[in-house]
């Protein structure tokens, strides 16, 4: 007793050593998983969030036009556009284009591409399964191998930790949960992701076979026929200022490149053409999905989102804050977080970008298009403060649950599909 209070035992150095010790040995441990083994851990608790979001939805989820009430998971998981990818592994395309009732072109399956539905049909007649339970295989199988891929992005211009954080971010962000349903965005990812990184590592003509199969799975190749030509052109421009060499060779190939996947960015509208017989099936298919909001019209490039700006907020206050938006991007990509992740990532960002301000309508389903900027994820994951990182995780999962209730999830008439 010391002054009528009892007085604590000091800690022995070795006992205050010990928590350090634990720590540092479990750190080593860590280091000395594969990194391989440590996206995918990342990557499958991940999808124990998502599908506990995705099946409480389920369970609350009232008769609608695809699934009864309280479905199983994999018809939760195949409902909106999942259904026109079933009906294409079904039956195909149709070769005379749908008209409404007054003429125009109604929606159809010409609008989604064939490699998903048809990778799906394949596998159904191997092993009998359901086409719902082969598409989330799938779907889950691409994204598990985005996350290898970005991983190893990542790591071309971030710190390890870094890298790993990005693709924690990648898996539980707000749009997630697309990852494991009947949507092709899990495979159009993975074949982003890799030819991403065969352009960082400056293998252009082994980008051409995963143009190919990702110009029959999304639209996009487009957006990076124009990323390769600019970094063409940033090459150039280095080598003219001494910066570095760009031999003969290295542009013949990836002159060669972005050239080819302009091409392939335009075979699946010339696809649809010709079997249809109506020059331009795929615009006009395209253009019936904004039909309900601003009508018929034709495409004009820069137009829709001038359009939609109008439409969600009149007056001028919605041309507005898209001003906002693009000048906020382009601060981004110009500040010294946006550096962070070189030039290549960066003019992907801004080639994709120009491409959805070129043809794309603003509505409930243009954030799952925001995905392909997953790369812009890296410069969230650089900060290393713990709190942030958290912060980040927290508010993405939250996000996931605003986008299955808003987006997702069938709430009698919805008009906000995903």
């Amino acid at each position: 007793m010391a002054d009528g209070l009892t007085t604590r035992p000091r800690a022995s150095p070795s006992s205050r050593r010990r928590p350090l010790g634990v720590r540092r040995a479990l750190l080593v441990r860590w280091r000395l998983v594969p990194w391989w083994a440590r996206v995918l851990g990342v990557f499958l608790l991940s999808r124990i969030v998502s599908t506990a979001l995705l099946v409480s939805f389920a369970g609350r989820q009232e008769a609608n036009a695809w699934t009864l009430a309280r479905p199983d998971y994999a018809s939760f998981a195949s409902i909106w556009d999942g259904h026109w990818y079933y009906i294409i592994s079904a039956v195909g395309y149709p070769t005379t284009i749908p008209l409404t009732d007054t003429g125009h072109v109604a929606e159809n399956a010409w609008a989604f591409m064939p490699a998903y539905p048809f990778l799906v049909r394949g596998l159904t007649e191997l092993t009998g399964l359901s086409f719902a339970t082969l598409a989330v295989v799938v779907s889950v199988v691409a994204a598990g191998g985005t996350s290898l891929l970005l991983y190893r992005l990542m790591r071309h211009v971030l710190p390890e930790g870094s890298a790993l954080f990005a693709v924690v971010l990648f898996c539980v962000s707000p749009l997630s949960p697309l990852l494991q349903v009947a949507y092709a965005e899990s495979m159009f990812l993975v074949l982003l992701c890799a030819c991403l990184l065969l352009l960082l590592e400056r293998r252009y003509l082994a980008m051409l076979p995963v143009v190919l199969v990702l110009s029959f799975t999304r639209p996009g190749s487009l957006a990076l026929a124009l990323a390769i030509g600019l970094h063409v052109v940033h090459r150039w421009w280095r080598a003219r200022r001494g910066d570095e060499a760009f031999p003969r060779g290295e542009a013949v190939r990836a002159s060669t490149a972005a050239v080819v996947t302009g091409l392939l960015g335009l075979a699946w509208p010339v696809v649809a053409g010709l079997v249809t017989g109506v020059p331009n099936a795929y615009a006009e298919t395209e253009l019936a999905w904004r039909s309900a909001y601003v009508g018929y019209g034709p495409l004009v490039p820069f137009a829709p989102w001038i359009e939609g700006a109008n439409w969600w907020l009149p007056g001028g206050s919605g041309v507005a804050l898209l001003g906002v938006v693009v000048v906020a991007f382009a601060v981004l990509l110009l500040s010294p977080a946006g550096r962070r992740i070189g030039v290549d990532l960066r003019l992907w960002s801004v080639a994709y970008a120009l491409y959805l301000l070129a043809v794309f309508f603003p509505q409930s389903s243009t954030w799952r298009l925001l995905m392909p900027f997953f790369p812009l994820l890296g410069v969230l994951a650089a900060p290393r403060s713990r709190v942030w990182r958290v912060a980040l995780v927290v508010l993405f999962v939250v996000g996931q649950y605003a986008w299955l209730y808003f987006s997702w999830w069938v709430d009698g008439y919805d008009w906000t599909p995903p």
